[in-house]
């Protein structure tokens, strides 16, 4: 029988080796492109087998869909770790953020995930799949801002409308990411990106607070 000492050698061995195929990936998917990269290519680089590759992974696509999946992971683990009392638009800055942060901490890591960013925007069938990571994402955040005011999500158009306002924000700043932004620079964008839709994000629910979510009062001025 394994112990669990055990059981967590092997998990982080797991987690080592998915690791090391994802950043071979992404690191020549960055720099030849999606459509120029095979599954041989990246264990080649890796130093694995393609057994060991469709162990992990079910194609190259699935690399970047992982990827995607952890920064939606993130966003919604901030949110839900945000003071309860913190404006929404503060506690949504701060959640957009956390997976920018981890984009932006060294050069070249902030310069190799900006470009596999860009890939995923221009590479038809990858953007096809951020854009389902988004409505995942979306509905976490929604979930989550629900239970921070206190408000029915299947009757309130808060919880999703604020929820997509930060999803169009972290759209508009991948948007303006370019090459050689640091770290200080992303942050600049995330405040002015957060800056546009804290009007809104804050009042509404500063309005439900107010009128105790009475739907005949809400379009009161």
């Amino acid at each position: 029988m394994a112990t669990r000492s055990d059981t967590t050698l092997a998990e982080r061995k797991r987690q080592l080796v998915a690791e090391e195929l994802r950043n071979a990936a992404l690191m020549l998917l960055a720099t030849r492109g999606f459509d120029a990269v095979t599954v041989d290519d990246i264990v080649a680089i890796a130093g694995m087998s393609r057994r060991t590759f469709f162990r992990y992974f079910a194609s190259k696509e699935d690399v970047v869909v992982r990827f995607l999946a952890d920064m939606g992971a993130d966003v919604v683990t901030e949110l839900a770790a945000r003071p309860k009392n913190e404006a929404p638009s503060v506690a949504l800055r701060h959640a957009i953020w956390r997976p920018l942060s981890g984009c932006a901490d060294q050069p070249d890591h902030a310069e190799r995930s900006r470009i596999v960013v860009r890939l995923i925007l221009d590479t038809p069938a990858l953007h096809a799949r951020w854009l389902e990571r988004q409505i995942q994402w979306r509905s976490g955040l929604a979930a989550e801002l629900a239970a921070r005011h206190d408000l029915d999500p299947s009757t309130d158009p808060y919880p999703q409308m604020a929820a997509g306002m930060a999803m169009l924000a972290l759209d508009a700043i991948l948007q303006q990411w370019r090459p050689g932004d640091d770290e200080h620079r992303l942050a600049e964008l995330t405040d002015r990106a957060f800056a546009v839709v804290a009007p809104a994000l804050d009042a509404g629910a500063d309005k439900r607070r107010a009128v105790g979510r009475a739907p005949d009062l809400l379009l009161a001025p």
